[in-house]
């Protein structure tokens, strides 16, 4: 049961998760030349992703009380609130990096905390959480174990994959310069696309 648990797994994780990539590409760029940057950033992607698990688990195990389902599209404020954020510090200049020409200066990044990797990866797996939670409930005790347990595993392959993706110089140096554009345009996008889709205030 558990090694038939293992594909369908990968399955699941792949179709639910892709789009973290650009998420996680641009939080890469926004860190890039910082110490840290790759740790925080997938530091944050388990903390946000243990929090989907730990969600759908319960809604499975019967506590819809606590996450009702129409809570959910709601996750949606916390990357728009997130990106009007960047967006004001980037029309006010506090996020520019490009007035020295000096080398370091070019390589110099924002620091990316964790806690805002994590609040972004949670508020995007709304709609893992009603993906998962059916499944869950098909399938034995130890199938779940499994099937997080694989979950867990392929973070690290998703953060990786995001920063190959960020770090080639083609796509990186078109990430270096428009960076501060589109790291607030991606987190606005995100979240009215997950307080649409999902009905919030009766949209």
């Amino acid at each position: 049961m558990i090694l038939s648990s293992v594909l369908p797994a990968i399955g699941l994780f792949i179709a639910t998760n892709i789009d973290d990539i650009i998420v996680l590409s641009l939080f890469f760029a926004r860190g890039a030349g910082q110490r840290g940057t790759t740790a925080r950033i997938a530091a944050g992607q388990y903390v946000g992703f243990a929090g989907i698990l730990g969600a759908a688990v319960l809604v499975s195990l019967g506590a819809g009380a606590f996450l009702p389902e129409e809570a959910i599209p709601y996750f949606g404020l916390i990357p728009l609130a997130l990106g009007l954020w960047a967006a004001w510090r980037a029309w006010r200049g506090d996020d520019d990096d490009d007035d020295d020409d000096d080398d370091d200066a070019k390589v110099e990044g924002k620091n990316v905390g964790v806690w805002t990797v994590a609040a972004v990866t949670f508020a995007n797996g709304g709609d893992n959480i009603g993906v998962y939670v059916p499944v869950f409930l098909n399938v034995g005790p130890a199938a779940v174990v499994a099937y997080c347990v694989v979950f867990l595993l392929l973070i690290a392959v998703l953060v990786m994959l995001a920063k190959f993706i960020a770090t080639r110089r083609p796509i990186a140096e078109v990430l270096e310069r428009w960076e501060h554009v589109l790291f607030p345009v991606v987190l606005i996008g995100l979240g009215i696309v997950i307080l649409v889709s999902g009905g919030a205030f009766g949209l």
